[in-house]
């Protein structure tokens, strides 16, 4: 992994090289990702699928997250981010079925790393259950799915918990299915202003 690379950045979007992603992360370079969001529709409700990062990523292992996210390579466009799914989830979803919601730029700084992020975003309308998803145990030790509304409102700030269902899958490949209450300090820590730009693109497209 350390030895992928990256197109990098400056401040106005223009491209000035291309980095590992050791140094990308290190030394805060721009770059690329490609994140996609699937929805779905039970009994008229519309939920949201997280994904659980597996416990042995190096980067926020144990937290939920977007649907399916990844790095875009030096050579890759956004269309080619559509991989991630596939290998991320087991779900081959052609490119022109995601609905585009534009670009987002965002910075996250801790102890760990630098990550500026360009980061495409996508949105899956998807007709799929949670029995669908096969998941890259590297990268991903669960699925979850949570009502839309209530995802919202938690990022918001109008609810301190929401209900979430879904399967965690542990080292011996036992899938477990749970149902539990989750806040904010579960989900890899983005900007709030992120989650809530994200939010706001997925209701005007649902």
């Amino acid at each position: 992994m350390e030895n992928e690379f990256f197109k990098i950045f400056d401040e106005e979007r223009n491209i000035i090289g291309v980095a590992s992603r050791k140094d990308v992360h290190e030394l805060g370079y721009w770059h690329e990702t490609f994140h996609c969001w699937f929805v779905t529709n039970i009994e008229g409700k519309d939920y949201i699928y997280l994904q659980l990062r597996s416990d042995t990523k190096q980067d926020y292992p144990n937290l939920l997250d977007i649907t399916v996210a990844g790095h875009l390579m030096a050579d890759e466009t956004a269309r080619e981010g559509v991989r991630e799914i596939k290998e991320e989830v087991g779900i081959d979803i052609p490119f022109h079925d995601l609905v585009p919601l534009g670009l987002i730029k965002y910075c996250v700084i801790n102890e760990n790393l630098i990550d500026k992020e360009l980061a495409h975003l996508f949105l899956y309308k998807s007709a799929h259950n949670l029995n669908d998803f096969t998941i890259q145990p590297e990268e991903v030790s669960g699925m979850v799915l949570v009502e839309f509304n209530d995802f919202s409102k938690l990022w918001l700030d109008e609810k301190q918990e929401i209900k979430a269902s879904g399967f965690k899958i542990d080292k011996e490949n036992n899938r477990a299915d749970f149902v539990e209450y989750i806040g904010k300090n579960q989900f890899v820590p983005h900007q709030i202003s992120y989650y809530i730009e994200v939010i706001n693109k997925i209701k005007d497209q649902i």
